[in-house]
């Protein structure tokens, strides 16, 4: 049986925990600072997981993560 290819996009985007979630980095931290509370830009500086309803999409996309 041939190899299951990784999606590469995911891979870039998505980290395993040693739990088996997945870890992503925050959005809207990445330009138009000055408009936003110095809280709120620390907060995107910090990665979340993702929702239980993608973790089965995710682990499709990465297959031997």
């Amino acid at each position: 049986m041939p190899k299951m290819k990784t999606r590469k996009c995911a891979a870039k985007r998505f980290r395993t925990t040693k739990s088996g979630k997945f870890k992503r980095a925050k959005a809207f931290g990445a330009h138009l600072l000055s408009g936003k509370s110095p809280k709120r830009r620390r907060g995107f500086r910090k990665s979340a997981l993702i929702g239980a309803s993608d973790q089965r999409r995710v682990k499709a996309m990465l297959p031997y993560s």
